[in-house]
């Protein structure tokens, strides 16, 4: 839709005025560099005059609304540096002033924005269907009881219900999560899911402008209108800094009884620590964010940004990784876990749901040899079949009962009840034959930034996500929330938000469109950009690049320091123009020298400020090359050794259940694993991960504890590979080797688990 021809006009003379104050500002340089200063002066002169028309046209519309702040300061100083001839500082004023404004006036273009990505993905038809005919109409024509036909990969364009199911539907536009969720025949459907699976009939049970899906368009809409003004820094000090400089330049008219002293006063008293420091701070602190990948929309955003004392997150692709991964392979007595995932992924290369590419991945992570199936089917919401390797498997859900399960089956459903996972059940010839449990996994950064957000200030961190209440605690637990709302639908994110904001300045970090209201709606909006959806970008103040949730914590760390430097270098330019304008108002000070001065002061105040665009010092470890290419190194390490971790707990469950025939194969199997590949990687940790992250860490105490895991690992691995040589010996487990090696097998898997996840996340999640 193009734009209005008022807005068109309005960027045009702000792009205008600002490429005639910086050509009368350079024109003015390049004469003075001349030896022409008569001319630089002219032409300084003629950009001061420029701005001053506009300038007082914005303080009328600024008391027109209420408002006298830096504008009004900006014009008596542009007035003021014509009177007393010092053009350059007014040059210096124009150029800034018509520099502020444009990028106000583009902030404020961002921030009528209308959420394009949600409308364009809105249907605008639908295929109705009455008796065997089906025709496309305009979404406006369909009525409450009509038919509509939704195909594979459509999205849902009403409310309604399934009329022969099952349906398989992709959700996480509304709910954020990944997993494709199954509604039977007479189950309600909300419009904006995806169709998944093969084409289902939906029959409407709301019009669309009253559906789901256009409810949220409108909640993103009014959320973004209903959005407080922003008091930007500069209008906060100007409110008390404007009166007080006036009543100095009265105070020393009155003194001195002549306007000298007051020009002078006016002339010391030019805003430009406000003018010229806290934006030249605010746009460093910019440009820093976005070498740490973070685009921040504008200067406003990030002032609230340092402020911020409450944060909002979504659990999934924010806290998680938003991608499922294998959790564990379960094999049933008689197989081992690598069969039960190679037959598994060589069916699954043929599907294309989210749960099939993770076996897929993981496979392919632990370097099995994959065939070709033959004869694919797959019916949605059930699973996939084929041939492999001449028989008949399954992938998926499994017909059979909880209770017709055999022992091994049981355990895997309640242990993916406990972790809130997946399973996908393989069957061969009819017969189960494995369990692959798949779970979103908690991203290894996550804990390390909570920590680094709290630290940098804030006091208050909550989940708002869609997901059930039993994943969301644990992930709550794990990286320490004070507060979890589980399956929350947009509305009730951005009541939460709006429930948080009205007693703090609130952060929403979300990745999905059903967040991009609660984004609108917060202080400060925040998008997982590299996955997220075009919605929620478009609705949020920040923007990560890239797909690292520490990089939100960069962000605050950044706006804090920013606000800190802006403040500092605002506070100290108007305390230094106060002794001035004493000195001034005492008669010390004339007006020639104190546009000196106050060039001076301005100096000072942008040096100060232009601090904010380097890092700061501790601001987190440098890494070398070597060494993050080191980390890349054992962080997949780690994910190839999933495997060994597997195998250490299924030989201490059949320890457990007394599976004697199994046991001693299965113990052994551990203990070659432990000896050929689990020992050799943490010896290459110790001797050559841990001395390269000593310096950045700030020595060899800073990894003292992962040592001392080590060499409980290796006792452990020791322990267990005696235990081997003593049943070697006699051909079989002795009975009192039983409950020692029970503990070991247990302890090292637990040891493993926690050893493993503070390595990712305290050293891997360093490199980026």
């Amino acid at each position: 839709m193009p734009r209005p021809l008022s807005a068109v006009s309005d960027r045009r003379r702000e792009l205008m005025l600002l490429a005639a104050t910086g050509a009368a500002l350079a024109g003015g340089g390049a004469a003075w560099l001349a030896g022409a200063p008569d001319v630089a002066d002219g032409f300084w002169m003629a950009g001061t005059a420029i701005a001053v028309v506009p300038s007082v046209v914005w303080v009328v519309a600024a008391l027109r609304k209420g408002r006298a702040g830096v504008d009004l300061i900006a014009a008596l100083a542009l007035a003021g540096t014509l009177a007393v001839g010092e053009y350059l500082a007014g040059a210096l004023v124009a150029l800034m002033l018509a520099t502020g404004r444009a990028l106000d006036a583009a902030a404020e273009r961002r921030a009528s924005r209308d959420l394009r990505a949600l409308l364009e993905r809105a249907p605008r038809s639908a295929r109705r269907r009455i008796g065997d005919d089906v025709a496309v109409v305009p979404l406006r024509d369909v009525r409450v009881g009509d038919v509509v036909v939704v195909g594979t990969g459509e999205v849902v364009p009403v409310d309604g219900r399934v009329t022969a199911g099952p349906a398989l539907l992709d959700e996480a536009a509304l709910t954020g999560e990944s997993a494709l969720v199954e509604r039977d025949t007479g189950e309600a459907v909300r419009s904006g899911v995806v169709n998944a699976g093969g084409a289902v009939d939906i029959e409407a049970t709301a019009l669309a402008e009253d559906s789901t899906y256009a409810r949220i368009v409108r909640l993103a809409e009014q959320a973004g209108a209903r959005r407080a003004p922003v008091v930007r820094l500069a209008e906060r000090y100007a409110a008390w800094f404007l009166p007080l400089s006036l009543g100095v330049a009265g105070a020393a008219w009155w003194l001195g009884g002549s306007a000298v002293r007051a020009v002078a006063v006016l002339v010391v008293a030019t805003p430009c620590p406000l003018l010229l420091a806290a934006p030249v701070a605010i746009v460093s602190g910019l440009s820093r964010a976005a070498r740490r990948g973070v685009i921040v929309r504008d200067g406003g955003a990030l002032e609230r940004l340092g402020r911020a004392r409450t944060l909002l997150l979504d659990k999934t692709g924010t806290l998680t990784t938003g991608r499922p991964r294998v959790l564990q392979v379960v094999a049933a007595p008689g197989r081992t876990p690598s069969e039960v995932l190679r037959l598994a992924a060589s069916l699954d290369q043929m599907s294309p749901h989210v749960l099939a590419e993770a076996i897929v991945a993981e496979a392919r992570a632990r370097g099995l040899a994959l065939r070709a199936p033959q004869e694919v089917t797959e019916e949605p919401g059930r699973g996939v079949a084929g041939t492999v390797d001449g028989r008949r498997v399954t992938v998926g859900k499994t017909p059979i009962p909880l209770d017709a399960r055999p022992g091994w089956a049981r355990a895997a459903d309640n242990r993916a009840a406990l972790d809130g996972a997946a399973v996908a059940w393989l069957t061969v010839d009819g017969a189960l034959r494995g369990a692959i449990l798949l779970l979103d996994p908690l991203r290894h950064d996550a804990p390390r930034t909570l920590r680094r957000l709290r630290s940098a200030g804030i006091t208050r961190l909550l989940m708002l996500t869609g997901d059930r209440a039993e994943p969301a605690r644990e992930v709550a637990a794990v990286v320490g929330l004070d507060e979890v709302r589980a399956e929350q639908s947009p509305v009730d994110k951005v009541a939460a938000v709006r429930e948080e904001a009205a007693r703090a300045v609130t952060v929403m970090v979300g990745d999905g469109i059903n967040d991009a209201p609660a984004l609108a709606a917060a202080d400060v909006g925040v998008a997982m950009g590299a996955r997220g959806s075009t919605a929620s970008s478009e609705a949020a103040d920040v923007v990560l690049v890239s797909d690292r949730v520490d990089r939100l914590a960069d962000a605050m760390e950044i706006a804090v320091r920013t606000r800190r430097i802006a403040v500092q270098s605002a506070v100290g330019g108007m305390a230094m123009s106060l002794a001035a304008m004493v000195a001034a108002l005492l008669g010390r000070l004339p007006p020639a020298a104190g546009a000196l001065l106050q060039e001076g002061i301005d100096v000072v105040v942008i040096l100060n400020a232009l601090r904010a665009v380097l890092p700061r010092r501790g601001a987190g470890p440098v890494l070398e090359p070597a060494t993050e290419d080191l980390i890349r190194r054992f962080a997949a390490e780690h994910d190839d050794l999933a495997d060994v971790l597997d195998a250490v707990r299924d030989a201490a469950g059949l320890l457990a259940a007394g599976d004697g025939p199994r046991v001693l194969g299965a113990v052994r199997e551990v203990d070659r694993l432990l000896t050929e590949r689990l020992l050799p990687h943490e010896y290459a940790e110790e001797h050559e991960l841990y001395p390269a992250l000593a310096g950045p860490l700030g020595g060899g105490e800073a990894t003292a504890t992962m040592s001392r895991a080590h060499s409980e690992i290796d006792r452990l691995a020791r322990r267990i590979g005696t235990h081997v040589r003593v049943a070697d010996a006699d051909g079989q487990l002795r009975p009192e080797q039983l409950e020692d090696l029970r503990a070991c097998l247990y302890g090292l898997h637990s040891v493993l688990r926690l050893h493993f996840v503070q390595e990712e996340e305290n050293y891997f999640s360093l490199a980026p």
